[in-house]
């Protein structure tokens, strides 16, 4: 059975619309992919314990302690898969040798390396230039790209609206709703399920996440709602808060290395295309300070 009947099926039979169900089922899966590794990881602290003694008692109880800190304001799915009730017997016998095995951060320049996303991150542009001490280099999701050439989609055109649109396939209509859902760009993502994936693995690591949040259309709301969802979730930090700027004042044309103006807004004349750049943070320059 393809991926595509196997959500058309879950979709039917399941009531939540499919792009909640979609959000639903990754964030289970995130609990999972999580719980796997602690898993791992305490076994080997438990038998270099059993090996070479241990130095402490342990783990604490650490959503407890955490709720009790915040009032009682945790509220998290504490649901299990894997076998812990073993392995709780055999810390209880001979302890573990670390008391703090799991800390994570999205890894963004050795994701580049190895052409994959950022760990817990979503795609943060299918199409991107890249600058660092280096040079300059484009980044381009390979999967995507795999994808298109399936499609036989791949083509000048595209290579133009995948520019024009700073990666992103929500508005370049000849590309299957299937495919843009599935590339779906960080800031087409819910910041909702961003935390909820969150909280589902803060479960099961000791110490935080280096969790960035990204709000394409930042506001008061927003930021309120998307951080009181983070403490109630029992999130214990998050990192930077990314937004868009106001425009996107060049683009590179496909043939030439030359610039010419775009304006964010396709449906405004070419001649607005000098609009003043907004400064904000930039996530791939390597003078902002913010991100060494």
């Amino acid at each position: 059975m393809t991926r595509a009947a196997v959500l058309e099926w879950l979709a039917r039979r399941h009531p939540a619309p499919p792009d909640s169900l979609r959000a639903h089922l990754a964030t289970a899966v995130t609990d999972r992919a999580a719980a796997l590794p602690d898993h791992l990881a305490l076994e080997g602290a438990a038998l270099l314990a059993r090996v070479m003694g241990s130095p402490g008692s342990g783990r604490e109880r650490a959503l407890d302690l955490l709720a009790a800190e915040r009032g009682g304001y945790v509220e998290l799915d504490r649901s299990v898969t894997l076998d812990w009730d073993s392995l709780r017997e055999r810390i209880k016998q001979f302890g573990m040798r670390n008391s703090n095995c799991l800390a994570i951060a999205p890894t963004a320049t050795i994701a580049n390396i190895v052409g994959v996303s950022a760990s817990i991150e979503p795609t943060y542009q299918n199409l991107y230039v890249k600058s660092n001490l280096s040079g300059e280099f484009t980044v381009v999701n390979e999967y995507l790209v795999s994808d298109l050439k399936q499609a036989d989609l791949w083509d000048e055109v595209m290579i133009s609206d995948l520019k024009y649109f700073d990666g992103n396939l929500a508005r370049i209509d000849r590309v299957p709703a299937d495919l843009r859902r599935l590339y779906a760009t960080a800031f087409e993502v819910e910041p909702k399920w961003l935390v909820e994936a969150a909280a589902r693995r803060q479960k099961w690591i000791d110490q935080s996440q280096s969790l960035n949040i990204y709000l394409g259309n930042a506001s008061g709301r927003a930021l309120d709602e998307t951080y009181r969802l983070a403490w109630v979730r029992g999130l214990k930090t998050t990192y930077y808060l990314r937004s868009l700027g106001a425009t996107h004042a060049e683009k590179s044309t496909v043939k030439t290395g030359h610039l010419n103006a775009v304006v964010a807004d396709a449906g405004v004349a070419g001649d607005l295309g000098a609009a003043a750049i907004v400064k904000s943070c930039a996530i791939d320059a390597p003078e902002c300070e913010a991100c060494q």
